[in-house]
């Protein structure tokens, strides 16, 4: 009988991580992931690397994903930064919709501000509108610099184009700025990282503070220091510190489940009648495996 609880992470950049994090992470029990595009740490110069980005996203990282128990989805669309590169930006947003029908796509995202110039504004709002052609959820990147201002701009822009605040995710809260997004009914996102945004304890404080209704929880782990193991370490955290268990399910797992469901396209019962692990199976005719011996196993949570 499972007894541990079960987390999904809802912002998780695994193209940044290694084989080594899946399996820490299913056997902390993380059971989903959902991977936002975004920033690599450099400047993308062409349209075709983002169409392989993209393709990858859809294509290799849930194959990669599988072969370790964990349900692989993803979020498209052109980040806050490059959107300053207008020429490029124009051909991003012609390849946007090749992929927001693809199965394991569950919103446009993450999709925002950063230095919130005209260039973002004019890129954030294509965005929207294409969100309400297909018919999707949307989720936002909110500006590490003047936040508070940033957050709400977001939050007004998405209203001033007709989006429902129930299926916007803002994502990098912090204690200045989740009352905001919860006065005005929209999902409230907090990044755990080790030594900047918001920490575990914080977290918790939040939660006391706040309460679960729609809060969550993930770590945005990426290519620089983070923690793929935030969600439950977090949970962890809260359950030591008097945080109820309801609460904990809710925040680190339930309201994640309820928000991007809305999409149509993830259901518990992918995780829950899972078909199992089997690592001999091949993408591409690559395999995770380096010489070692194949796992094989049902692979579903009772």
């Amino acid at each position: 009988m499972k007894d541990k609880l079960m987390f999904i992470d809802p912002h998780i950049h695994m193209t940044s991580r290694t084989t080594d994090d899946y399996e820490a992470m299913a056997e902390a029990g993380v059971v989903a992931v959902i991977e936002p595009s975004f920033w690599l740490g450099q400047p993308r110069t062409q349209v075709g690397s983002f169409q392989d980005y993209f393709s990858s996203l859809v294509g290799w990282e849930p194959f990669r994903a599988s072969q370790f128990g964990i349900k692989h989805y993803c979020t498209i669309g052109l980040n806050s930064k490059e959107a300053n590169n207008e020429p490029l930006a124009e051909q991003v947003m012609e390849l946007l919709p090749l992929y927001l029908h693809k199965e394991n796509v569950l919103a446009v995202g993450e999709i925002g501000y950063d230095d919130q110039t005209l260039a973002e504004d004019k890129y954030f709002r294509q965005q929207l509108e294409l969100a309400k052609e297909f018919d999707m959820l949307v989720q936002v990147h909110t500006p590490h610099r003047d936040k508070k201002a940033g957050t709400i701009r977001s939050m007004e822009v998405c209203l001033e184009h007709g989006l429902d605040p129930n299926k916007v995710v803002i994502d990098h809260n912090n204690e200045e700025t989740v009352q905001e997004v919860l006065d005005r009914g929209f999902i409230a996102a907090f990044t755990i990282y080790p030594k900047t945004k918001m920490g575990n304890e914080r977290m918790v404080e939040v939660v006391r503070r706040f309460g679960s209704h729609n809060i969550i929880v993930d770590s945005s782990a990426d290519w620089g220091v983070s923690d793929p193991l935030a969600v439950p370490k977090t949970a962890s955290l809260m359950l030591k510190q008097g945080i109820s268990k309801e609460d904990v399910i809710k925040t680190c797992y339930q309201n994640a489940l309820d928000v991007f469901s809305q999409s149509g396209k993830i259901d518990e019962s992918h995780w829950l009648n899972a078909i199992g692990i089997d690592q001999r199976e091949l993408f591409n005719d690559n395999s995770v495996l380096r010489g070692q011996q194949p796992r094989i196993d049902n692979g579903k949570i009772v």
